[in-house]
């Protein structure tokens, strides 16, 4: 796995044909998407590492954004068609630093999002973008999302600057948009920096240049796929339990070897206590990650990811 530091003006699809092209393999994907505006944290799976891409997508995503207000557009963001601008009138409360935070507070929480008519979700089977382009009708149904922070750190001008900790699904364009609307004024979304993705942040990034200067020295960014995953226990098994494992069989409590993985800590993925239920890391006494199991019933565990 490899952590990019996508560049603006580019899909995510494209950073996945460039990293192709780069380490030499096509079994790459991308962890979430961001849209070609945004810049940040764009985990990619690699090989063996892209059968976990759906437990590796589901952490909070942190983001850093400036909305700008008066302002709206068909896409909700700046490169989208303009439908309308602000038109203030007498007695209009003055839009200011505490306004927007009073408003803001409405944002905070679990509530229903209507995604941007310009986005990814599909309507009757046909992608709301592809749709939209058309200029046919475009309503893509609300969905529950949740934000945990929501702080609006500065206003300038019509430019308002805030940071965003979300659950994923979370439209970063519609909040830009709503809000907005919210203040009576409009407002779109100008700038987007993804800080973090689960556990991944942009300390763990290399940018595209970083990595097509040297291709041989590419490889060397890859993060293990041993310490994917963190917040998961973890058991290491016998010999006869990692062939098991390999198989797709369950193991019992007597497949369990004592010990943590080799070049794991105590700061590391926590010990498997044996209760059912949750998932659990399997690895081999050599510290290779075997497979990502389910803890059937007590000290009993099914591998639902074999990755040998």
């Amino acid at each position: 796995m490899v952590v990019v530091d996508k560049p603006q003006g580019i899909t995510s699809h494209d950073v996945v044909v460039r990293m192709r092209r780069i380490l030499g393999t096509r079994r790459i994907g991308h962890v979430g998407t961001l849209d070609p505006l945004a810049t940040g944290v764009l985990p990619l799976v690699v090989g063996k590492a892209t059968r976990l891409a759906s437990l590796l997508s589901v952490g909070d995503k942190v983001y850093s954004a400036v909305f700008l207000l008066g302002i709206a557009t068909d896409t909700y963001d700046t490169t989208g068609e303009v439908i309308s601008t602000e038109k203030r009138h007498d007695g209009q409360p003055r839009l200011d630093l505490a306004r927007a935070r009073a408003a803001s507070c409405q944002f905070v929480g679990t509530f229903q999002q209507s995604p941007p008519t310009f986005s990814a979700k599909k309507i009757g089977g046909v992608r709301a973008y592809r749709l939209a382009r058309r200029r046919q009708p475009v309503e893509p149904a609300p969905v529950e999302v949740t934000v945990r922070e929501f702080e609006v750190e500065a206003l300038d001008g019509d430019r308002l600057h805030c940071r965003v900790t979300c659950a994923p699904g979370f439209y970063m364009r519609a909040l830009a948009h709503d809000l907005g609307k919210s203040l009576g004024c409009g407002g779109c979304l100008e700038k987007l920096r993804r800080e973090q993705s689960g556990s991944f942040t942009l300390n763990q990034a290399v940018t595209l240049d970083e990595l097509a200067r040297d291709h041989e020295a590419a490889p060397g960014y890859l993060l293990p796929m041993g310490a994917l995953l963190p917040e998961l226990p973890s058991v290491v098994v016998t010999s006869r339990g990692s062939r098991l494992v390999a198989h797709g069989n369950s193991i019992a409590a007597s497949e369990f070897a004592h010990g943590r993985p080799p070049g794991t800590n105590a700061g590391d993925s926590p010990r498997y206590s044996g209760a059912a239920g949750g998932k659990v890391k399997v690895y081999d006494q050599e510290g290779v990650l075997l497979a990502i199991a389910e803890g059937q019933m007590a000290s009993v565990l099914h591998p639902r990811i074999v990755l040998v």
